[in-house]
């Protein structure tokens, strides 16, 4: 497993940068710079765990479950950080926490 942080982001009818404007699906994530390699992320799957907190709202993760995401976009400029839809951070951790703490592994 790998440490990394995560935002969550609203899924939209817009294009991805893998799959243009064909659907993917709502368990889906964005890859920072550091893991994008040149798209060479795209369409693989992750599994990701809540660990903590990054920011002083207490307790974010929800009984360390773990999930799994489809990369499915680019998120330039991001750091270190995989991009998780709304739907996937929501069952990981509480969406007002924002920025989360997690373990990730490529599967």
């Amino acid at each position: 497993m790998s440490f990394l942080t995560s935002f969550f982001y609203k899924t939209l009818a817009t294009a991805s940068a893998c799959y243009g404007n064909t659907p993917q699906g709502v368990m889906i994530a964005a890859a920072s710079d550091p893991l994008w390699n040149n798209g060479a992320v795209c369409g693989k799957t992750f599994s990701v765990k809540c660990i903590g907190a990054t920011n002083p709202f207490p307790h974010p993760c929800i009984d360390r479950k773990t999930i799994t995401v489809k990369i499915v976009d680019h998120c330039p400029g991001c750091g270190g950080n995989l991009d998780l839809s709304k739907e996937a951070f929501a069952l990981i951790a509480n969406p007002v926490a924002g920025i989360i703490k997690i373990d990730y592994q490529e599967l």
